[in-house]
């Protein structure tokens, strides 16, 4: 029985332990009403800096081929596509309130297939299913609540309709192609217990957490992020949050590298740069969009960033096409 029973484990390996420890860890953070001893975040702090420096160690093994965003950027894969596809999954993910991890896990599945695998080129619809069936699994995976398949392909959002047989196929290919290694690690896996260094009082942290989680969601779309790894986006997302928080002192890259070991100061300098170009870059956008449209009173922190507003500027095809591909 013992022997039959190793058969239900998913691939996971030793390092899957650590997210529990983690996250016990770094949500204490955010579960606090007020107080501003700093208790909340020095309350096994070591024990947390241990576990995030041994996800930090294996989080290569949870992101795409390293040959990957060169691919997007050579079209030899299309990023177009792939913007398409992203856009989707964030629409799909307002549109039901799921969280931003479920997003983000929905990207990461979608990558790190499309750097295993080539799909056929055909109207896009083999795109939209790989979106559909990443987002599936990642709600599966993190919400408690998960609407049927043919629910998920919102109507006005969805360009095609697959039938759920066509999607349950679709996540054993995904299954497999990942190793079933679902419980990936991500910038949420690091974003608290990095706001709690930069407020240890917790005066800011749901701020700051909020704010970072908005540039994470916004910097999905540019392949250039595909380039860093999930701990320097973190870090990076929260010294940017922290850059528009006047009441905390600033933080440079130089100091983030002592949160915890295996931090680069290189690598979260050059994705803060990037970080900054790109919310910058949306102020000009959204500003730019107010203009034309005479609105006002906007408010600052909507001004800023929104991730969803860039992807939601043209509207879809009012009509879906059935889509059941054969062979799938």
């Amino acid at each position: 029985m013992p022997d039959d029973a190793a058969y239900l484990l998913c691939a996971e390996d030793a390092a899957a332990a650590f997210f529990g420890a983690a996250a016990a860890g770094s949500s204490a953070c955010t579960a606090g009403t007020g107080a501003d001893d700093g208790s909340c975040c020095s309350a096994g702090e070591e024990e947390s800096a241990a576990s995030i420096a041994e996800l930090i160690g294996g989080e290569a093994d949870y992101s795409p081929r390293p040959d990957y965003p060169d691919r997007l950027r050579s079209r030899s894969i299309d990023p177009a596509a792939r913007a398409e596809s992203v856009a989707w999954i964030l629409k799909v993910q307002e549109y039901y309130g799921f969280l931003p991890l479920t997003a983000y896990l929905a990207v990461n599945y979608m990558d790190r297939f499309l750097s295993l695998h080539r799909l056929p080129q055909e109207d896009g619809w083999a795109m939209e299913l790989l979106a559909v069936t990443c987002l599936s699994l990642a709600a599966k995976m993190e919400e408690t609540l998960v609407p049927s398949l043919l629910d998920l392909q919102v109507e006005g959002i969805s360009r095609y309709v697959f039938e759920p047989g066509t999607v349950g196929r679709m996540e054993l290919l995904v299954l497999t192609a990942l190793n079933w290694r679902l419980r990936s690690v991500t910038p949420f896996t690091f974003i608290d217990f990095f706001a709690c260094k930069v407020d240890p009082g917790e005066r800011h942290t749901r701020c700051l957490i909020a704010r970072a989680t908005q540039v994470i969601l916004a910097a999905m779309h540019d392949i250039e992020f595909l380039d860093h790894c999930p701990s320097s986006m973190a870090a990076a997302a929260v010294l940017r949050a922290t850059g528009e928080t006047p009441s905390l002192e600033s933080v440079g890259p130089e100091a983030a590298v002592r949160w915890c070991i295996g931090l680069a100061e290189d690598a979260i300098s050059s994705c803060y740069r990037l970080m900054q170009q790109l919310v910058i870059g949306n102020v000009r956008t959204r500003a730019a969009s107010t203009t034309a449209a005479s609105a006002a009173n906007l408010c600052c922190s909507d001004e800023v960033l929104s991730s969803h507003s860039s992807s939601s500027s043209s509207p879809p095809p009012a009509k879906r096409r059935k889509r059941s591909p054969p062979g799938i």
